[in-house]
């Protein structure tokens, strides 16, 4: 029984220091965005790269991290030019290479959206009668 107390009390230490349940909180920031798609995108990276990071990029990781879901995936994806802020984090510039290099080997570009546009498509795409709307789901 005392040897559980001692087994428990060192499991109770290592998770309440500062890097591990700083980077375990980083990590669960990561993976639950409520954005699928960043969920996926960040979750993934951060899981291949928190190990190996030190402390300035972890910091560089919250900034990230703290950015609103809609922005980040636009400029992650290319369909807008991020602030010159978020451009010169490291991090992020590791993240959008990947993304974009994901998105040059695995789509089609009529599936994209044109540099500075919106991409926006519902579920009615395929009709092009003359009263269904030009984009999206309207």
């Amino acid at each position: 029984m005392a040897t559980l107390r001692i087994a428990l009390r060192n499991v109770h230490r290592i998770f309440n220091t500062s890097a591990v349940s700083g980077r375990t909180t980083t990590v669960f920031r990561s993976k639950q965005r409520g954005f699928l798609e960043l969920d996926l995108v960040l979750g993934k990276w951060v899981e291949e790269h928190i190990h190996s990071m030190d402390e300035n990029g972890i910091k560089a990781l919250v900034k990230v991290l703290d950015l609103e879901n809609p922005d980040l995936w636009k400029w992650l994806t290319g369909q807008e030019q991020p602030p010159e802020a978020v451009t010169v984090n490291p991090v992020f510039s590791a993240v959008q290479q990947r993304v974009l290099k994901n998105l040059n080997n695995h789509s089609s570009p009529e599936t994209r959206a044109t540099p500075g546009q919106p991409w926006v498509r519902g579920w009615d795409d395929i009709k092009k009668g003359r009263d269904s709307p030009n984009t999206g789901n309207q």
